[in-house]
């Protein structure tokens, strides 16, 4: 069972990697093969069709990009407010990250939603999550739900624009546009 996890990992791994940088289309099983270490015949073992694939790595992809954020805001903010501007600060974070391709459910979206239904729930569950995530911190903060769903389309243009621009710089401005979004929904200033 040890052997099957490590392989399950180091597939997953490498898939991550190559999907994410090169796109899913354009990495075959056999470049995933190789980049894993592993047989071809114990990659269909594990996973038996590309799609299988997929679907394993966008679901641990979107289990680990939402424990990162939370796990973020958990520890870098205290009150209500600075909770919902720390999910900005963690996107300036991942946006200089040298590896950063933008988010890669709208990625695998643009590539495949009109032919993968899959895709599309996937894309469609991982942005549900975080934008519940953020409507939660915003009402939190004592804005409307409202004001979350604004907050989250913040977000969402600051990862695109940063992909496309090579900058961090929207998730700054995108934070600042949260700022004053919260101040004039709460009528408190938040000075972080």
């Amino acid at each position: 069972m040890v052997d099957t996890d490590l392989a399950r990992e180091r597939i997953l791994d490498a898939a991550e990697d190559l999907f994410y940088a090169q796109g899913i289309q354009a990495v075959g099983m056999d470049v995933i093969r190789d980049a894993a270490g592993v047989t071809l015949r114990r990659l269909y073992q594990l996973f038996p069709s590309k799609g299988d694939l997929l679907g394993a790595y966008l679901a641990r992809r979107d289990t680990r990009w939402l424990h990162s954020v939370t796990t973020h805001v958990d520890a870098s903010a205290r009150t209500p407010q600075e909770r919902v501007l720390a999910v900005f600060d963690w996107l300036e974070d991942w946006f200089t990250q040298p590896d950063y391709h933008g988010c890669a459910f709208v990625n695998s979206f643009g590539e495949l939603g009109g032919t993968s239904p899959q895709v599309v729930a996937a894309a469609r569950h991982h942005k549900d999550a975080f934008h519940a995530y953020l409507q939660e911190l915003t009402t939190a903060a004592g804005a409307a739900a409202d004001v979350g769903a604004q907050i989250a389309l913040l977000a969402e243009g600051a990862m695109t624009t940063a992909a496309i621009s090579g900058t961090p710089a929207p998730a700054r401005q995108a934070k600042k546009a949260a700022r004053l979004l919260l101040t004039l929904e709460t009528g408190h200033p938040t000075g972080v």
